[in-house]
């Protein structure tokens, strides 16, 4: 246990006792217990294995490269149809984690021996996310913009894409794409 995240636990309300139960449960698989993106998170030799976090409708386990894992017990939850590495368990009493604790040790030994494997997720390239038709006409239209849009890395043109195509009227897609053009001329990414 690692004391400087012990503040995440108490001040936990809602889901105090289950986070607590979780947190025994992934140190009893050997894991460094470290404090980033403000939760609890388990690595290995300073690899991303799990994260403890909470919701207002549930906590969980999240996995890194879960979408790597075996499912044999369909458990493992897609955030969004976006995410592509990660996948979760969720909870939402204290009774679910203690009947299934020895289930999760077994996908958290899985993870961890993904990662001594030096397995990857295979992701997506941004050309292949769909392109909102609003933003493919303006980059037919301005070649400078094109080029700045290409220019930009792989995570930054592929949360463009998302953030672009994510609204169903075209009225909020071209607001959306008219608002991000002097900042993709700029070379910065989404929340730059």
């Amino acid at each position: 246990m690692n004391p400087k995240i012990d503040f995440y636990f108490d001040k936990a309300q809602k889901w105090q006792e289950e986070i607590e139960q979780l947190r025994e449960i992934v140190l009893d698989c050997g894991l460094t217990e470290e404090l980033k993106w403000g939760c609890p998170c388990y690595t290995l030799q300073k690899s991303n294995i799990v994260l403890i976090h909470v919701f207002k409708e549930y906590c969980a386990l999240l996995f890194f490269k879960g979408a790597l894992l075996n499912d044999p017990h369909g458990i493992l939850i897609q955030q969004t149809e976006n995410v592509q590495a990660a996948r979760q368990i969720r909870f939402t009493n204290v009774k679910e984690i203690v009947k299934q604790k020895k289930i999760l040790k077994s996908y958290i030994y899985e993870a961890i021996e993904v990662e001594k494997a030096g397995l990857k997720v295979t992701l997506k390239k941004a050309t292949e996310f769909s392109m909102a038709e609003e933003f493919k006409n303006k980059l037919d239209k301005k070649p400078a913009l094109k080029k700045a849009f290409y220019a930009l890395t792989p995570g930054r043109q592929r949360a463009y894409l998302l953030y672009f195509s994510a609204p169903k009227q075209s009225k909020t897609r071209e607001s959306r794409v008219e608002k991000s053009i002097p900042q993709i001329l700029d070379g910065k990414g989404l929340t730059d």
